[in-house]
């Protein structure tokens, strides 16, 4: 089978990316789960070496190939270096890649990928190997997780939203950023905008404002000024909330993700011409499971506020 033409028809995935303890291995857990539960066929492949306990049915593994604890015992690498001598390795090795994906031909991928930044933010390995995947005719969308308490802190979120415009411009994929784990946004602390301020990352001069009341941000506030406009001037950044429990945010989820990829349009399912119309005029499909989280965190907070009453 020759490189550019693995397979006749085209395949659909997701690359899942995004730092440490973002819930990808989590995420594609649920995605398998649910996916499976409306007919698809899914196939999960681990490309993080360091991954040892997988909760979903892993179909290729890269430690097939190579592990992180042996990389760094035998080359004397930390974790960070480790990381990359892997993936580096597996650029090396496409012909293994290749011959693992093609045992199912017709499934849907989900990718889970190592958890270092610095692999979507400058290095080219995992780059390349997504390339490498377009051109056996996979149809790609990287969904980058970040941990939604980020959004109570607002110096972290400007990092975050740095973070996620750079892994959106080195990556080269269509891209859906999503805030994981809103099920434990109101554990976080109170939040100081509604929460469609920070998917659709709205007017972020207000947010510096709010970093100026801090006396340590008090001093940076023309580096905080700098960095807004930087990711302002891209306007590429919003964010998909996300329970992994709640069936309905899944399936939002799910929506971006065939949008950004072109499975929506494809003909592996029946799909309505509302649904079509829908992805085609671009219309904002996740707003109402946005604003379903706020009432539950708004609840939430209020709920704590009554019981405070009440104990005084």
């Amino acid at each position: 089978m020759s490189e550019g033409s693995k397979g006749s028809s085209l395949a659909f995935g997701q690359v899942v990316i995004g730092p440490p303890g973002s819930g990808k291995t989590t995420y594609c857990h649920g995605m398998q789960e649910f996916m499976g539960r409306i007919g698809r066929k899914v196939t999960v492949v681990n490309l993080d070496p360091a991954n040892e306990v997988m909760p979903y049915q892993c179909a290729v593994d890269i430690a097939e190939l190579i592990t992180l604890p042996d990389v760094m015992e035998n080359l004397k690498l930390g974790p960070n270096g480790g990381l990359i001598y892997c993936m580096e390795y597996l650029e090396a090795n496409f012909d293994w890649l290749q011959e693992k994906l093609a045992a199912f031909r017709g499934h849907y991928y989900l990718f889970d990928c190592p958890g270092q930044v610095e692999l979507y933010t400058h290095h080219d390995a995992l780059k390349n190997v997504f390339a490498q995947l377009a051109k056996w005719n996979f149809r790609l969308a990287a969904v980058h997780l970040v941990d939604s308490h980020y959004c109570t802190d607002p110096g972290k979120f400007i990092s975050v939203l740095c973070t996620s415009l750079s892994t959106m411009l080195h990556v080269e994929l269509p891209h859906v950023n999503v805030l994981s784990k809103m099920d434990l946004i109101e554990q976080y602390g109170k939040l100081a905008f509604n929460l469609d301020y920070y998917t659709e990352v709205l007017d972020l001069s207000y947010l510096v404002d709010h970093l100026a009341s801090d006396p340590f941000f008090r001093n940076y506030r023309r580096l905080n000024e700098k960095l807004v406009e930087v990711i302002e001037d891209y306007s590429l950044v919003s964010f998909v909330p996300l329970n992994v429990q709640d069936k309905e945010s899944m399936r939002q989820v799910m929506k971006a993700v065939d949008k950004a990829n072109g499975y929506s349009f494809g003909d592996q399912e029946h799909r309505s011409l509302e649904a079509l119309m829908s992805a085609a005029v671009g219309a904002d499909f996740h707003f109402a499971s946005t604003l379903a989280v706020q009432e539950r965190y708004v609840q939430s907070q209020d709920k704590a506020v009554e019981e405070e009453v009440m104990d005084l």
